[in-house]
């Protein structure tokens, strides 16, 4: 532990919030923390999202808290007067490090406001960990609003080498530093295939895909269903099936001709909807392969859990994605358009699962929470 960082608070989603990607991400990290020696926390929302920005179906868990976290419900995401008095109260506690998630331009203002407030304390420094600045769907205002909550920001971190070039770029006066995504190792051990597929009620004589994830556009799952009715029409593939887990992030119409497809139908298991932390080892287990046809991607969370249940992946050649997925040996690499993605799920049942485990063994050893923590703390030092 540094002798000069004691108090920590991390500032983003957690839970009551239901734990998709950044909620899971920011209580791991609390729990490195504490395993650490620090003393830390999360000051996560009372009302995080607007109705027009969150299309699911509701922001809130329905499970048990986590063990071992202090979480503080404080933040209301539109309220000024809220955004004063948890900055005051923050500036009062004087963390020595504040760790604040950015990956929406609509966070701006809230964030930037409750950090400035902070600053005047003039002793807690603040560390982002940026999952984008440029988002994956834009808006107006997108650019005003990432400056603001930029400047009162000592340092980042970036998880791909897409957002490290966008931070300097936007931000080329402050300290930023490469980490990749830890692996999300804390949903369990791996289950042999035929316990998950027995838990999910689906053969365990099919060879499977997954796609993992909320859906929304950029992450293709348009260009996969195309590339499985290309594959459906080629003799030997009647036991392929893909296993789409997730709930839809945008109208479900935009997918309904492929869903209803007669080709792809029989090789479809559908089950989008929310999947709760403590479903996620079954479908990671039950999988062959885990299929992420992304249009555009910084990183992404489901690479680090496939990483942690050793599933191999297939990724497009976009954003992250093929830095951390290195091409025959923890999985292949494809153009993100269905011929292509196509032919590479072929490839992957060709050379077989096992081809790529010592691989996945291998470059699992590189995504630890030490060096996140470690290259936090490194960069809250003056």
């Amino acid at each position: 532990m540094s002798d000069q960082i004691h108090k920590v608070v991390i500032i983003g989603p957690a839970y009551p919030l239901r734990g998709g990607g950044m909620a899971t991400f920011n209580e791991r990290l609390a729990l490195e923390f504490t395993s650490l020696g620090y003393d830390s926390e999360i000051y996560t929302f009372s009302y995080q999202y607007p109705g027009f920005l969150f299309p699911g179906t509701s922001q809130y868990s329905t499970e048990e808290p986590p063990e071992g976290i202090s979480i503080k419900v404080k933040i209301n995401s539109v309220n000024p007067l809220n955004w004063w008095k948890v900055g005051n109260e923050l500036n009062k506690m004087r963390p020595d490090l504040i760790v604040v998630r950015f990956w929406l331009p609509f966070m701006g203002p809230c964030f930037g406001t409750i950090l400035r407030r902070v600053k005047k304390n003039g002793h807690t420094r603040i560390v982002c960990i940026a999952d984008n600045l440029i988002p994956h769907e834009k808006r107006p205002g997108d650019s005003l609003f990432t400056k603001y909550f930029i400047k009162p920001v000592d340092a980042f971190i970036a998880m791909s080498e897409l957002v490290e070039g966008q931070i300097r770029s936007m931000a080329p006066q402050k300290k930023v530093k490469f980490i990749p995504h830890p692996l999300y190792d804390h949903f369990g051990d791996r289950l042999p295939a035929e316990v998950a597929r027995k838990h999910l009620k689906i053969e365990t004589n099919v060879r499977l895909l997954l796609f993992f994830g909320f859906i929304r556009k950029y992450k293709g799952l348009d260009i996969l269903l195309k590339a499985i009715s290309l594959l459906a029409q080629q003799p030997g593939n009647e036991d392929l099936k893909l296993l789409v887990a997730g709930e839809f992030y945008e109208d479900e119409k935009h997918y309904t001709d492929l869903l209803h497809d007669p080709t792809i139908q029989p090789h479809l298991i559908l089950r989008t909807q929310f999947i709760p932390n403590s479903e996620v080892k079954y479908y990671l287990s039950a999988a062959d392969c885990v299929v992420q046809p992304y249009r555009s991607a910084t990183q992404s969370g489901v690479t680090p859990l496939a990483y942690h249940f050793e599933v191999p992946m297939i990724v497009t050649d976009v954003g992250g994605l093929p830095a951390m997925v290195p091409d025959g040996k923890v999985g292949l690499v494809a153009r993100p358009e269905a011929t292509d993605l196509a032919q590479k799920i072929a490839q992957f049942f060709t050379l077989g699962k096992a081809h790529f485990v010592s691989g996945l063994q291998e470059e699992k050893q590189k995504y630890s929470w030490s060096n996140m923590v470690e290259a936090l703390v490194e960069s809250a030092s003056i």
